[in-house]
């Protein structure tokens, strides 16, 4: 299938996980719609997910608000409907520390039997317009999202907040694209994203891409309209 272009559904600068550009099924998975699946955490201009560091950073779990990325604007990536929405699910403590993750790891073949709720915690799907594909925004702050099934969206109109809803370490926006607006049922497809800023890991300066995939562990923020095509 032919890949979806879209624009990223963030204003700042994101640190690009788990890419497709880097391996696929860029999960690990095809389960739930995840095979072209890409992450995006909040970072600042260091590449920092959090400015602050104590004991609790190595021994133990972190407050969500410790993170940039918590409570950022998440926008839609293109014009569509919301065909499906979810609120309600808690947002989690942040684990930097290997010691918290170890009994976070061993949790996740019971948050995987549970399903999509436990997954993908607050999310929104949006069937795009004319494509017959849908785009997936998961792991969402509670109580953050501003539109429910029916509502029409633009690229750009504020959907929710990044959150540290279900299967969820730290504060970031999980996206893919999917044939199905069903999560247990999807299958993902390829996409891109349009107009935007790269600083590609290891280097010091921002090269500005036009169409394509972040690379693993990349440095993203959109582009201002004025460098469009330029």
């Amino acid at each position: 299938m032919r890949e979806v272009v879209l624009s990223l559904p963030f204003t700042g600068l994101w640190l690009a996980r788990n890419s497709p550009a880097r391996r696929v099924p860029s999960h690990g998975t095809d389960l739930m719609g995840s095979r072209y699946a890409i992450d995006f955490v909040g970072v600042d201009e260091r590449g920092r997910s959090a400015g602050h560091r104590d004991w609790r950073t190595v021994l133990a779990t972190e407050p969500a608000d410790r993170y940039f990325g918590f409570g950022r604007p998440i926008l839609a990536p293109a014009d569509g409907i919301v065909v499906a929405a979810r609120d309600g699910e808690p947002d989690h403590a942040g684990r930097r520390s290997q010691l918290a993750l170890v009994p976070y790891v061993l949790g996740q073949a019971g948050r995987l039997r549970q399903g999509v709720r436990a997954i993908a915690g607050n999310h929104v799907v949006i069937e795009l317009r004319g494509s017959g594909v849908f785009v997936a925004l998961v792991h969402l702050r509670a109580g953050s999202l501003r539109v429910a099934v029916g509502t029409p969206v633009t690229a750009g109109d504020r959907l929710a907040d990044c959150g540290n809803s279900g299967n969820s370490t730290q504060p970031h926006v999980h996206l893919q694209v999917m044939d199905s607006a069903e999560l247990s049922v999807a299958r993902g497809v390829p996409m891109a994203f349009r107009h935007f800023r790269e600083r590609p890991r290891g280097a010091d300066r921002f090269l500005i891409r036009q169409s394509g995939v972040p690379g693993e562990g990349a440095i993203v923020a959109p582009l201002p309209a004025a460098d469009v095509n330029h």
